[in-house]
């Protein structure tokens, strides 16, 4: 995968934050040196998160967002505030851009005191010091800051060096699946075509597995589950683990072998953006649930719903048959994530293929600093099905922390 096909939720996600008519938006076309943001001299032209994939050196793959003004009034303004405070949970590095000539104001401060909060690395770059009387010669007398200006281009490769600087240490997010493969080892992967799935092509964790299977000198083979039977009698030799969609778990489960190893590409994926032992130990909330309880279920992306969509559709009916409760499901998606969980008993999320390792660990994390159970889908699916045991058997450290089965 190149640098320019790398996802997003893969990417340094860097916010440029402050104030209306800052210069923020300036300050981000200047730094990737494109007009990416509306520049204009009315406050609160940005009035949305504005987000831009890109390749910046010397960082390599980072995503910028420029963010809508902290200082925004009125109704309307409070739901950009709040949108823009949002994407500090999917920030790596936060960039607060204070207008030169006026200094910090308690809104600039309190954009720190958030930065502060949630452990944000930041940097304050004092923008438009082209209007200052003397051009600055000497950085703030504060740690992290600079004097800058997007309209005279001052300070710009200065400001990009910093940056880079305080990329936090390249954590390796936990593999996908190649650390429990050798090389020549055989991969089956189950992938369902069906109304959901996108035409012509396989969908993200999908194709993201493969390469990993690859990457890892293993062998990878696909097949949909009503051939998997077959996949199976043809092979000369018991593949090292089958791979499924979560959706079709009780098909693939009574066909495969009980000495094959079993997963699904959602379980794989709470392992590696997330915390996988936290998902298996929500799962069993489900049986604490009364009727009338609320139910969180919530997705990483934004997609058009199908009429049998598994979120909206397929796991409410299948908590329902399995609980004989009716329940009050939620949903959320996309960036759309509340962080007061208090109204929910249970919160169910998918994957998060699209989401950052930050993005989706902040979730978790609110969830447990909460006290509410959060499971994901294919964990549970897998604890209403009874085969939780088995699909958790590549992960033996997490299958010791299992719940009880009712």
């Amino acid at each position: 995968m190149s640098l320019n096909d790398t996802v997003s939720g893969d990417r340094l996600h860097i916010g440029f934050f402050g104030r209306r008519n800052a210069g923020k938006s300036s300050l981000v076309n200047a730094v990737t040196g494109q007009n990416l943001a509306v520049v204009s001299a009315v406050k609160g032209t940005t009035t949305d998160p504005v987000k831009k994939a890109m390749e910046l050196l010397p960082l390599g793959p980072v995503l910028i967002i420029d963010t809508p003004g902290m200082d925004d009034e009125g109704a309307l303004g409070s739901l950009r505030v709040e949108k823009a405070k949002g994407i500090l949970n999917e920030t790596d590095i936060a960039v607060l851009v204070v207008d030169a000539s006026t200094g910090k104001t308690p809104a600039d401060e309190t954009l720190l005191t958030l930065f502060r909060q949630r452990k944000v690395p930041f940097l304050v770059v004092y923008n438009k010091c082209d209007l200052l009387k003397v051009l600055p010669n000497d950085a703030p007398a504060e740690e992290h800051a600079l004097f800058a200006s997007a309209e005279t281009g001052f300070h710009i490769r200065e400001l990009k060096e910093a940056i880079a600087a305080l990329a936090p240490a390249k954590t390796p997010m936990s593999p996908i699946v190649s650390d429990l493969l050798s090389p020549g080892d055989l991969v089956v992967l189950v992938v369902p075509i069906d109304s959901a799935a996108p035409k012509g092509r396989l969908i993200l964790p999908q194709q993201q597995t493969i390469r990993d299977i690859l990457d890892a000198g293993a062998i990878a083979a696909v097949t949909q589950h009503t051939q998997l039977q077959e996949t199976l009698a043809r092979l000369c030799r018991p593949p090292r683990l089958v791979i499924t969609d979560s959706q079709v778990f009780a098909q693939v489960s009574a066909v495969t072998p009980p000495e094959v190893a079993l997963t699904s590409f959602s379980i794989l994926f709470a392992r590696h953006k997330g915390n996988l032992a936290l998902a298996v130990r929500g799962a069993a909330a489900l049986d604490t649930l009364q009727p009338g309880d609320a139910i969180l279920i919530s997705e990483g992306c934004t997609h058009h719903r199908q009429c049998d969509d598994i979120g909206s559709v397929k796991l409410p009916r299948w908590i329902r048959a399995y609980t004989k409760k009716d329940f009050q499901f939620v949903f959320s998606s996309g960036t759309e994530f509340p962080e007061d969980l208090s109204p929910y008993r249970l919160v169910v999320h998918c994957g998060g293929c699209m989401l950052s390792p930050r993005q989706m660990q902040f979730r978790q994390h609110c969830a447990q600093t909460q006290q509410i159970p959060i499971t994901n889908y294919g964990v549970l699916i897998a604890y209403m099905q009874g085969i939780l045991p088995r699909v958790l058997q590549p992960f033996p450290d997490i299958a010791a922390q299992l719940p009880m089965h009712r």
